[in-house]
């Protein structure tokens, strides 16, 4: 494939990397303080976008217009909301594959966490916490997968009705789920859930070594989009994962 990579930081570089080394060509536009030109998209498959929040509306409308029908956007904290952007596509007959994190660790954590605020929910005993850790630079916090991850405890959890970010003062009302973020050092990105009881913890952790497990995932989405026709509009990693995940049990894989 021919890729427009839209982000030179960590991720977008990263991803350059893997597309590389798999034989494809990608092109990395930088962060521009204006608009990227739509003739800067001619001739490209799929355009990965990496940048940042306030840019995804910017850049999306630059790729529709330079002919781009295919998107994998992990660009997190939109100054626009999904609506809005689900129906720019729409409008253009485009697709795009939507996610916090491309990790298909993460998106399995996920299933797992939602799986087990379910059943400790059930378990008065046992209260939920989430922990995240990120390099110093990161500005969002918490992380957008953090915020997912939360999202599905407080959905399984019958105990828990929001989540609150601290530090604060005073300790969490009993409906309120704890969000702890910490920036400090290089770390890619750590994800810790956990439920904790007068007699044991019990822990779920996922530690990002490096951001190739992402990179994968982001072509992974990419493949997927370009693999058949998909519906316009957006899609979630859950698809990609799905299929993958399936390829493996239909290989013999366990």
């Amino acid at each position: 494939m021919r890729a427009i990579v839209m982000g030179d930081g960590p991720m977008g570089r990263a991803v350059a990397g893997g597309l590389v080394e798999r034989g494809d060509t990608a092109v990395v536009l930088g962060r521009p303080a204006g608009t990227h030109p739509p003739g800067s998209f001619a001739g490209a498959d799929v355009v990965f976008e990496f940048s940042r929040g306030t840019a995804v509306l910017g850049n999306l409308a630059a790729g529709l217009a330079g002919g781009c029908r295919a998107f994998v956007i992990g660009t997190t904290a939109w100054s626009v909301t999904p609506a809005e952007i689900g129906a720019l596509l729409t409008r253009h007959g485009a697709s795009a594959v939507v996610a916090a994190n491309f990790s298909p660790g993460v998106n399995l954590l996920g299933r797992l966490v939602a799986s087990a605020s379910r059943m400790f929910g059930a378990l008065p005993a046992y209260d939920p916490y989430l922990v995240e850790w990120h390099r110093r630079g990161k500005t969002d916090r918490p992380s957008g997968t953090a915020l997912e991850l939360g999202r599905r405890i407080v959905d399984g959890h019958p105990a828990k009705a929001r989540m609150v970010e601290g530090p604060r003062d005073g300790p969490p009302a009993p409906d309120e789920l704890e969000v702890a973020s910490v920036r400090a050092g290089s770390s890619p990105g750590m994800h810790l859930v956990g439920f904790d009881a007068p007699g044991e913890t019990v822990e779920l952790r996922l530690t990002a070594r490096d951001r190739s497990a992402y990179a994968m995932g982001a072509l992974a989405a990419a493949d997927w989009l370009l693999r058949s026709p998909r519906r316009p509009g957006i899609h979630t990693f859950d698809c990609v994962v799905d299929e993958l995940v399936g390829a493996e049990i239909a290989g013999g894989t366990r």
